[in-house]
């Protein structure tokens, strides 16, 4: 059954799927009206028909009985031409009204990266703007504002973690603080993000196989959800282990031939600033500029390099699981799949702790973003996932730090939990989508986990 623990926004069931559906009612509405009109203007012609006509001869009153019918049933109020205008009028309708929601929903989230643009271009507002948004807080806390005071003091992480709403705020704050340089392309985060990636050389990716993991909880197909953040738990922790940018590609062989890819992808390692040469390691702070600013990064082209080296093909089917940068990673490759920059069918992503909601991942792509309610990490994007296509769970698991928040085994296994045992419809309608990656009831696909170092020269 569904859980209360978790709040399920967008995918099938979400109000962004019910734009869509009102989107494609218009479609309807306008095939069934021109196949009316259509209908109507062919019945028209039997009115002059020469042999209907000649009939009239031989049968007069008859012939105009039946014309008289005729048109009743082709103009009267009830009859097909009133009908194909009626359906033509309700495709109008529904059409613009899809269309205002969405320009509506597109100009507020215009208008409000431009008002806090400014927030941070004025001279002298920004850190005011944000100390009055912490002192609201402070204020409005459930337990009293000495309280709220004396749990900030004591531990300011632990107290940020439990308003990251904050955070949002200070990001898209942010881009205003680079004044006239943040219009070359926007005031936006991502447009802000673009322009800061360019002090981050990207280089070439090189990709180098590390040999086969031969784990089960690699080499075993799997069943769900958790399954997937345990072995890309395994690849994270390893990365770390040998301080490398490691990621496994998973084949999955299935009972009747056909073949599923799974990338797994860990998150950010390296936090080295700006340098006047490629760093080395792919998986650092450079990367994570560059994605949010919408670049098909080194990494992501090294990813691709992986999938190839691992046998995928352009037509087969695509998972790629990530946390952290890496689900940023996974987002932009779903957007750019199918295309030179990622030549792959990506037909599912699952994230967890990414800021994604800017990524712009195709309608086609299903996507699961996990997001711990103390997890400041996906707030980093300064906004909500809304695309209709992307199931967003939101549970929480107040680890006690932000690290610890954002953690794989201790945060995310355990909102991956609850995804498994609900019974939503977005997450039902992401598991159907998601079928050939996982093993059905009863069978076991073979499975070969193939390693890979990615590198930057």
């Amino acid at each position: 059954m569904t859980s209360s623990e978790i709040s399920v926004s967008g995918g099938a069931g979400g109000v962004e799927a019910d734009l869509e559906d009102l989107a494609a009612l218009g479609r309807n509405s306008i095939d069934l009206a021109e196949m009316l009109g259509s209908t109507s203007l062919t019945c028209h012609g039997m009115l002059v028909d020469p042999d209907v006509l000649a009939s009239a001869v031989l049968n007069p009153v008859g012939v105009a009985r039946f014309e008289a019918a005729l048109l009743e049933a082709l103009d009267g109020p009830g009859g097909l031409s009133a009908l194909a205008l009626r359906f033509a009028a309700r495709a109008v309708t529904l059409q613009a009204a899809a269309l205002a929601y969405e320009a509506a929903d597109a100009a507020l989230a215009e208008l409000a990266d431009t008002m806090n643009w400014a927030m941070g271009a004025v001279p002298g507002a920004f850190v005011p703007s944000v100390l009055a948004e912490v002192a609201g807080e402070l204020l409005t806390d459930p337990e009293g504002a000495i309280d709220a005071i004396g749990e900030l003091i004591e531990d300011p992480g632990k107290w940020i973690t439990e308003h990251p709403g904050l955070v949002d705020s200070v990001v898209n704050k942010a881009p205003g603080l680079l004044g006239p340089f943040s219009l070359l392309g926007g005031g936006d985060v991502r447009a802000a993000a673009a322009l800061l990636g360019n002090l981050w050389p990207d280089g070439r990716p090189v990709v180098t196989r590390r040999g086969d993991d031969r784990r089960p909880a690699v080499t075993e197909a799997p069943e769900n959800v958790s399954d997937l953040l345990v072995a890309l738990d395994l690849r994270n922790t390893e990365a770390a282990q040998r301080n490398q940018d490691q990621i496994s590609v998973r084949v999955i062989t299935h009972a009747d031939g056909t073949k599923a890819y799974i990338v797994d992808i860990p998150g950010t390692q390296d936090w080295s600033p700006p340098g006047f040469s490629p760093n080395s390691e792919s998986n650092d702070l450079g990367t994570n500029v560059r994605v949010l600013g919408g670049d098909a990064t080194t990494r992501q082209q090294a990813i691709a390099m992986a999938l190839a080296q691992a046998g995928a093909g352009s037509s087969d089917p695509v998972m790629l699981v990530g946390h952290s940068q890496g689900g940023m990673v996974a987002a932009q490759a779903a957007h750019d799949s199918g295309t030179a920059d990622f030549p792959y069918d990506v037909r599912s992503v699952v994230t967890a702790g990414s800021p994604i909601a800017r990524a712009e991942i195709p309608p086609r792509v299903q996507v699961l973003a996990l997001e711990n309610a103390y997890d400041i990490v996906p707030h980093l994007d300064g906004r909500s996932n809304d695309d209709p296509n992307v199931t967003t769970v939101t549970f929480e698991q107040q680890v006690g730090s932000v690290g610890g928040n954002h953690n794989i085994e201790k945060a995310y296994g355990y909102g991956a939990g609850l995804v498994d045992r609900s019974d939503d419809p977005s997450i039902a309608a992401f598991r159907a989508a998601s079928s050939p990656f996982f093993a059905a009831p009863g069978e076991n696909p073979s499975v070969r986990a193939q390693v890979f170092e990615l590198e930057r020269k």
